[in-house]
């Protein structure tokens, strides 16, 4: 490993350290701001089956993101979570390597560790632009799109871009794409509170209350989930 210049060392270290704490207090303003108020209370009385429950329920909602089968968008079109699933790993994936650079970059620094990087990257890229895509192309996708969507959606495409320049350089002896890419990084994590990118936030709480409604009621979890997968005749 080479010594890196004050400004790589600013970048990849206080930069980020920064722009993290900065998005963990916007976060914790907004998750204070979501408890002040009261949840919904039920004015129904328990109608599950046994073996089904509001507690079951709620963590079978959490979980749903894991269980495609789950939701009718994706039971449909089971590409479509592939392209979500790739797409968010691709995310990932690149938080993570922000953390292994400048703090363990011997874990990445062999040549099978940067391709397999570089290749989750590209295929991220490439859902990327098949969501963008979608979002242009779709009329009724396009009606409920904001500047925020596209925006957020090329800066992720382009992050992802800057990833992959930035996985070899870890062990190089090139500074730039290792300065775009903190640089886009940091501008990332303080823009996110911000954008629809933050959905993620709400998203425990949303499928909790849902999961346990639905789950007091008798229909979550789904009583057999195999049998959704199939057509109807």
């Amino acid at each position: 490993m080479y010594e890196t210049s004050p400004l790589l060392h600013f970048a990849e270290d206080t930069l980020q350290i920064a722009a993290l704490a900065f998005m963990a207090i916007v976060y914790a303003l907004k998750i204070r701001w979501i408890l002040k108020f009261p949840a919904g209370k039920e004015r129904q009385k328990p109608t599950a089956p046994p073996g089904r429950d509001g507690r079951k329920g709620a963590l079978y909602s959490l979980a749903a993101i894991a269980l495609p089968w789950a939701m009718a968008s994706y039971r449909e079109r089971p590409l479509r979570y592939v392209q979500f699933a790739v797409f968010h790993l691709a995310v990932a994936a690149s938080i993570l390597m922000s953390f292994l650079i400048p703090y363990a970059p011997e874990t990445i620094a062999s040549p099978a560790a940067v391709v397999a990087l570089q290749a989750i990257f590209a295929a991220g890229i490439l859902m990327g632009l098949m969501r963008l895509w979608r979002r242009l192309a779709d009329p009724h996708v396009r009606a409920i799109s904001t500047p925020d969507d596209y925006f957020s959606l090329a800066l992720l495409i382009v992050w992802l871009g800057a990833s992959i320049a930035a996985a070899p350089n870890a062990r190089e002896v090139s500074e730039t794409p290792l300065l775009a890419y903190f640089f886009l990084t940091a501008f990332f994590l303080v823009y996110v509170p911000f954008s629809k990118i933050s959905h993620y936030i709400y998203y425990p709480f949303s499928r909790y209350y849902l999961g346990k409604t639905l789950g007091r009621r008798g229909a979550y979890p789904l009583a057999n989930p195999a049998a959704m997968l199939k057509p109807e005749s």
